[in-house]
């Protein structure tokens, strides 16, 4: 089906993004400048090549050869003046994509290659989100960046990156998460940690059922206690096809508790966990009205943004105004912020958007 909706059109509408990796949205020309100041080797040092390169090597179809694609980012990215400087171009980035709320995260322990410690690592992140935020507010394009702390699944850090977390939750940090590659590495290695948030009342989210499947899932809910699912596709295994879908005990569990999927369409395809945009389960899942909520994953190796997502859905389903603002509020909802403060971004900015162009 066609859409009404143009590309120009959806980058000036609200949005609002949850799930975006800090080192999978780097400029390629920013990567260029930095790598040449560390003598890191790249693939090329054209802008644009090095675009198209990301996105090539990223569109393998497996989540390994996805990951490897960071070792560039990642080797950038070791000091604090790097660090401030991809964070303050990432808030501004978003901005200028009509994002207006986003949770950014990264994972400190992969930024110690030149003596920073987590906490300098963390403290150089937060200065350039918020060094961003104001630019982009002085550019007419407010935008409020959270930030999530990431624990590396196949380490053992992730007791030492929560406590991280929450000692830096009253300056930016929203958040903690754990990634990597899914199989042989299961959320419950990392219990220890969950408990400790939970206990300090600290919000978290799993990558979970990307690449694995319905125990990946059911394991960072029913074990490690999630408040939101990192992707989450596969809960589409759990419901069996037909004219009145039929849903399982997980699948029934997670659309009845409104537990969100941090859905990214693109990447999904990139790592053959969707065979395509048009039979991507974000359909299926949206027509079950799941807790649906539209991500970039990684900006640079998908060559993608928020805009670009909704506009792809809109072409694949058909979707208009009425679906973006419904993804859009979904992700606000489930924003770790304060309630009163998401309430205060749908009400006061994302409300009233598209109320206009709904008219």
């Amino acid at each position: 089906m066609a859409t009404t909706l143009r590309y120009e059109d959806i980058v000036k509408a609200p949005k609002a993004l949850l799930h975006d990796h800090l080192d999978g949205g780097l400029r390629p020309s920013t990567i260029i400048e930095l790598a040449a100041e560390v003598g890191h080797p790249l693939p090329t040092t054209d802008p644009q090549e090095l675009a198209r390169w990301f996105v090539a090597a990223a569109d393998s179809g497996s989540l390994e050869r996805y990951l490897e694609t960071f070792a560039h980012t990642v080797a950038v990215m070791q000091t604090a003046s790097s660090l401030r400087r991809v964070a303050r171009e990432c808030a501004l980035d978003l901005a200028a994509d009509g994002v207006v709320y986003a949770e950014v995260r990264f994972a400190p322990e992969q930024h110690l290659e030149r003596d920073l410690s987590l906490d300098e690592v963390v403290e150089a992140v937060l200065a350039g989100f918020v060094e961003g935020s104001a630019l982009a507010a002085e550019a007419g394009t407010p935008i409020r960046v959270g930030t999530l702390l990431t624990a590396m699944r196949h380490a053992a850090r992730s007791q030492e990156i929560a406590e991280l977390a929450v000692r830096h939750r009253d300056h930016g940090v929203v958040g903690f998460d754990i990634a990597g590659a899914e199989a042989g590495f299961p959320p419950t290695r990392h219990l220890d940690a969950f408990e400790y948030l939970q206990r300090e009342n600290f919000h978290f989210t799993i990558h979970a059922g990307e690449a694995f499947g319905l125990p990946s899932i059911w394991q960072a809910i029913q074990w490690c206690g999630a408040d939101r699912l990192g992707h989450g596709v596969r809960i589409v295994d759990d419901i069996t096809p037909g004219p009145e879908p039929v849903l399982g005990r997980l699948a029934a569990y997670v659309r009845d508790k409104r537990i969100p999927l941090e859905l990214c369409p693109s990447s999904n395809v990139q790592t053959g966990a969707a065979p395509s945009i048009a039979e991507h389960p974000i359909g299926l899942l949206r027509d079950l009205r799941f807790r649906v909520t539209v991500n970039t994953d990684n900006r640079l190796m998908s060559g993608t943004s928020v805009s670009r997502e909704m506009a792809l859905l809109c072409d694949a389903f058909g979707y208009g105004w009425r679906e973006v603002q419904w993804f859009t509020i979904n992700a606000m909802k489930s924003a770790f912020i304060p309630f009163d403060e998401r309430l205060q971004i749908i009400d006061e900015v994302i409300k009233p958007a598209y109320a206009k162009l709904l008219a």
